[in-house]
Order: structure tokens, then sequence, then C-alpha cells
């Protein structure tokens, strides 16, 4: 898939992606300049860390419980990136002269992280030592199955490295669990997943059915005690 494929959003939050790129691309002009990256699949180490994306996932769920559980068969392909790397984009498009990214779209990351998630599951086990490779019966695929073409970004900045490939993100991952103490608590709490903590603020009447809040008051901090309303 280059960036000139045709959508096909298998998601709201795919359809969300696409109608704001096609929304802003009507309100670009010589004095609005968008610019659309459309990020591989992050995965990396951060103080705001997510385990609902699947590096992250599958790592933290083989080093908290010694089993890389795959959900689907396997056979799905995902690219994937780094999210250092996807700084490293974001910054050179801030500084690129305006003729190379005025309304235009570049897919971000690297030709050789376009693997199927088997080869990731393979990774994480070889990784984390004692672990072993699971798929759930009755496992199949997943509709979230796609190849990318990062061939426009190398060529539009030749001078931009993507420095980091799989296998050392899931290191880097393993370490950083290790020497944080990541529990497989953690793991299951609404701190790290957006979900849990999006149902959680539902739960508590923080945000309304459309997920706007209901007070002007800050949320809670993830992982707090959420007291009932008292009616």
């Amino acid at each position: 898939m280059t960036e000139e494929a045709d959508f096909y959003p298998v998601t709201p939050y795919g359809e969300t992606k696409v109608q704001a790129e096609q929304g802003l691309s009507q309100l670009a002009d010589d004095s609005f300049s968008p610019t659309y990256l459309r990020n591989a699949t992050a995965y990396g180490a951060s103080q705001r860390l997510r385990l609902d994306i699947v590096v992250n996932n599958l790592t933290a769920v083989a080093l908290t419980t010694g089993e890389v559980r795959l959900q689907s068969d396997g056979t799905p392909w995902r690219p994937l990136v780094h999210i250092e790397d996807i700084s490293r984009a974001f910054l050179a498009m801030l500084e690129a002269p305006r003729e190379l990214v005025h309304d235009e779209a570049f897919n971000v990351g690297r030709s050789q992280d376009n693997v199927q998630v088997r080869d990731i599951a393979e990774m994480v086990r070889d990784a984390v030592p004692g672990s072993t490779l699971s798929i759930a019966e009755g496992a199949g695929p997943d509709l979230r199955d796609y190849r990318v073409d990062f061939a426009k970004l190398a060529d539009t900045f030749p001078e931009l490295t993507l420095r980091w490939n799989v296998r050392k993100g899931i290191d880097e991952l393993v370490a950083a669990y290790a020497k944080h103490g990541l529990s497989y608590d953690d793991f299951t709490s609404s701190r790290f997943v957006r979900l849990r903590r999006i149902r959680e603020l539902l739960s508590a009447g923080l945000l309304d059915e459309m997920l706007h809040r209901r007070d002007s008051d800050p949320f809670p901090p993830p992982g707090a005690v959420i007291a009932p309303e008292r009616g």
C-alpha cells in the first residue's frame, strides 16, 4: 500500500483518520499547510506506556506470564515503527521546505519492518527466556492485515535514518519492564490500556457518550479509585 492507495478502514478509529485527512486537505491553502503522517503501528518504552499495541502487549504478556498468546492465527501482516523513529519523522517534517510537504501524506516506517504477527510473537519468545508461544483455539485471521510501502518517505528525506528494528525494540521493552517491575496486575489494570481507562471514566460519569468531559475538574490519575456519584 502506497500513499495513493484507496482507503478501506475497518474500524471507526480508521474512519476518523480518513475523515480528518480529507477535511484538512480541503482547508489547505497558502496560509495553512497540513502534512499527514501515517505512522506504522507504534511500539517502544515510554513513561506513558501503552500496552494495547501489539509489540508492547505481547512482550508484556510474555514477561509477566511466561506465555506469548496470540488471539489471531498469526498470519496477518503489520507494519511496525518505534516511537523514537516516529519522532524523528515528525521533526523532519517540521524542518522541511514547504514545497516538499504541503498537503502531502507520508507512510512512516521501514519496509523491512512489515512483519507477520507470528514473527513478532516468535521474536518475543526468543527475547524472554523460558517463555512459550501459544495460539488461541479456533483463532482466525485478523481483519487488520496490510503491508505498507515506505519508499516516498525515504526518497523525499534521504537524510532521515530510522534506527530501530523490531527485535531491538523488543529487547528494549524487556529491559524496561524488568527494571520497573511490571507485574501482571499492572498489565490488567486501566493504567496502561486506553480502552479500559475510557470505560472507567464512562462508568464514573466523568465522560459522556461522545467522550466529552462532564465537568471542569481534572481527571483522576490512571489507577486511582473512583468513588460512585452520590445521588
